[in-house]
């Protein structure tokens, strides 16, 4: 299932919560994101909607490795197997979860400006967020919650991992969620758009609540998707002398641009590479679309094959092309990253690591990053590196290609895909987890999310 955005997964989640309306429930959001989500709940059901704060403990050095997770309320929980695996001292875990707590009561303090939390005794209490992965910080949230004694308590959420949300049925009465899937490795890869949601949207959220906006009938709805933007023809001047063809799109409020660096013997023209475009576009990326050899060029590398392999020569014109976006106007503030196929997802990998003030997250669809060699050591940008479960060798090349990455990186595997994901539905996931990704980090507010 493809969501919009959180507004209209929330508006979706409250239909199915209908039945919960004349039971007066309480809905707590977990900010940031599972607020926007709850806001829309609490608007249908007219509902109180209030913030329940929760904070993942991550490894020191690795914090995008949770050890757990600490709740409002001084719930704590932590994944004793992923502390003994790691072998992190007792000291330091509480040294850890002490500074935790204190950011948990300041971000208490932030969204509820000293208002005192909503009561739950007695009450039904749905408490929602956007997405569950590993459930560690909604566990933590559920026992806080349940410590204060509601009448019964309901977890809702648009998508979540199968496998945890089976593990998070203990801790409630019931369950309500519309998309289960156990292949789950990227929440946003479900979101067309899933662009950070701030502090500052957070509050003003809960402002218009408790000012009766949450109940209000006629208030305006979101606004929709972009309309479709202009594909515009572009060429590309190179400092070797090359001239290189390429399709622009630049939708209307672009957050960021992605540059396609094709595989081996492919083009600006690829079908597969277009529809990932088109899935991008429609979460307000601006994307280009551009060929790594000129015309003379594929004609030889049609007869030998050697071209499509000249990493150095593709991820020279990768660079070449991103400098050419710092340099028009319409795209000079855009942040940027590069979706590499194939050999291209090499180049990519190359150009990040060369220039890395240029690449502000790469994508490799089907890649060959180990064709980036030494270079690999050298990429910071975060890295999502996409394969196929039956594309053994290839996925056995990008397992050990993501060990070398030193950046944020994740390796998603999409069950039941070859190598040009020509699988009913493989396609599509791609493209789901490459938005996500790139709304992620290229969004202007990215690198306050990640700092």
């Amino acid at each position: 299932m493809l969501f919009r955005d959180r507004v209209d997964a929330g508006r979706r989640l409250a239909f199915a919560l209908g039945r919960y309306r004349d039971d007066a429930p309480v809905v707590l959001g977990l900010p940031r994101g599972g607020v926007p989500v709850a806001y829309e709940i609490a608007r249908a059901l007219k509902a109180p909607l209030d913030v329940w704060v929760v904070r993942k403990i991550g490894a020191p050095g690795y914090e995008e490795l949770g050890l757990g997770a600490i709740s409002e309320g001084g719930e704590v929980y932590l994944n004793e197997e992923v502390l003994a695996e790691i072998g992190i001292p007792q000291e330091e875990v509480a040294e850890i979860v002490d500074r935790k707590a204190a950011d948990v009561e300041a971000r208490v303090q932030r969204f509820r400006r000293g208002r005192p939390p909503v009561d739950v005794e007695g009450r039904t209490v749905i408490v929602v967020d956007d997405g569950i992965a590993t459930g560690g910080t909604m566990r933590a949230a559920l026992r806080a919650v349940r410590r204060r004694g509601p009448k019964r308590l309901v977890l809702a959420v648009p998508v979540a991992s199968a496998t945890t949300l089976e593990s998070l049925r203990a801790e409630v009465d019931e369950v309500v969620c519309l998309d289960a899937d156990p292949r789950l490795f990227a929440i946003g890869a479900y979101y067309q758009d899933f662009r950070q949601t701030t502090d500052d949207d957070v509050v003003e959220l809960l402002e218009r609540a408790r000012g009766g906006g949450a109940g209000a009938e006629g208030e305006e709805g979101p606004a929709g998707p972009p309309e479709p933007a202009e594909e515009l023809p572009v060429e590309l001047a190179l400092d070797d002398g090359a001239r290189l063809q390429g399709s622009l799109t630049i939708p209307a409020g672009a957050t960021g641009i992605v540059l396609f660096a094709h595989g081996s013997g492919s083009s600006r023209h690829s079908p597969r590479n277009r529809y990932v475009a088109e899935v991008l576009q429609s979460a307000r990326l601006a994307t280009l679309l551009f060929d790594l050899l000129t015309g003379e060029e594929e004609a030889v590398d049609e007869r030998t094959g050697h071209l499509r392999f000249d990493i150095e020569l593709l991820a020279g014109r990768v660079m070449s092309a991103a400098l050419a976006t710092r340099e028009q106007p319409e795209t000079s503030a855009l942040r940027i990253g590069y979706f590499g196929a194939s050999t291209g997802a090499a180049a990519a990998l190359v150009a990040a690591a060369r220039r890395p003030d240029l690449a502000d997250a790469v994508v490799s669809r089907g890649g060959r990053p180990d064709l980036a060699g030494a270079y690999l050591e050298q990429v910071r940008a975060p890295t999502l590196l996409i394969v196929g479960s039956a594309d053994t060798e290839v996925l056995a090349l990008n397992r050990r290609a993501l060990e070398l990455l030193r950046g944020p990186r994740q390796l998603g595997i999409v069950e039941g895909a070859t190598h040009l994901f020509e699988e009913p539905g493989t396609l599509e996931e791609v493209a789901r987890a490459a938005s996500a990704w790139f709304v992620r980090y290229l969004a202007p507010q990215a690198l306050e999310a990640t700092a």
